[in-house]
């Protein structure tokens, strides 16, 4: 097949991770448009809005040469960003959740200025896509499947002119060893930077200090598996068929979608990425 990168199957850590929970969630996340407005449908809760504010002031620290991002008021950056999510914007059903939410948000940042690790040393930035997409490249040319995604850090490494991957998590739980976000990731900075991956590690800014090192996957090992589940997401796109393992009931992927489209949801407004944004109870 030719290569069209306005046909091509788009794919990212995000979206096969909708697939693989379930098919019809995805559909109904990365493919529905809402017929009323011709924008995709997506949902705010707690979780997600702490960690989109996390995430901007932590990644934003990118921005400022190395020996100044630690002189930036970043509590300060911190409350002025809540704004956006707060009260319904970030799904809080009350004052007191969203205290708590925000309480566990700037313990986050503080222990980051008490703690800047790597996060004080130079960093490397990916270009982002041509008309300011996600950095990609074709995972498979004959297949017309381009993958996806955005890395939140990487530490450079000058001893040897490497970088080393970093990614920050705001939720409870531990990334699971199946997961593909670092074979994901080792493709990308493979494909869209050209200095080698030194090594990887998560940081759970909820409860640790420091990052944990992870081991890097093969690399062929996880294109092939990265692959294998793009394939997939191709083949129903192409057949049209979503079908949640559930069947008619839905699953607790999928259901919060189809509470939006029975109207038994909350319109809160427009996302950045020009999505519909809802409440689900």
């Amino acid at each position: 097949m030719a290569q069209d990168k306005y046909t091509a199957v788009w794919v990212s850590h995000s979206s096969m991770g909708d697939f693989l929970k379930c098919p019809r969630a995805y559909y109904l996340h990365n493919v529905y448009k809402n017929p009323k407005t011709g924008k995709k449908i997506n949902i705010i809760n707690p979780a997600l809005a702490l960690g989109q504010i996390v995430h901007e002031i932590v990644e934003g620290l990118a921005k400022f040469k190395a020996e100044e991002r630690f002189n930036q008021p970043l509590l300060e950056e911190f409350d002025k960003a809540w704004i956006k999510v707060s009260g319904k914007k970030g799904g809080f059903k009350s004052v007191s959740e969203e205290e708590d939410s925000k309480a566990r948000g700037r313990a986050m940042i503080e222990r980051v200025i008490k703690n800047p690790g790597p996060l004080k040393n130079k960093t490397v930035l990916i270009k982002p896509g041509k008309n300011d997409l996600p950095p990609n490249f074709y995972l498979s040319e004959e297949d017309n499947i381009i993958l996806c995604g955005k890395i939140d850090w990487l530490e450079y490494v000058p001893e040897n002119d490497s970088v080393k991957l970093l990614d920050f998590k705001t939720g409870k739980h531990d990334e699971t060893g199946d997961s593909l976000q670092l074979p994901i990731y080792q493709l990308l900075l493979k494909n869209c930077q050209n200095r080698p991956l030194a090594g990887a590690a998560y940081w759970y800014l909820d409860r640790d200090d420091l990052p944990k090192a992870v081991t890097l996957p093969d690399l062929e090992t996880g294109r092939s598996a990265v692959l294998d589940v793009a394939m997939k997401v191709k083949k129903a796109r192409e057949s049209k068929e979503f079908i949640c393992p559930r069947g008619e009931k839905g699953c607790f992927a999928c259901e919060p979608y189809e509470k939006i489209l029975r109207g038994e949801a909350e319109f809160i407004g427009t996302g950045e990425y020009n999505q519909d944004i809802y409440v689900v109870e």
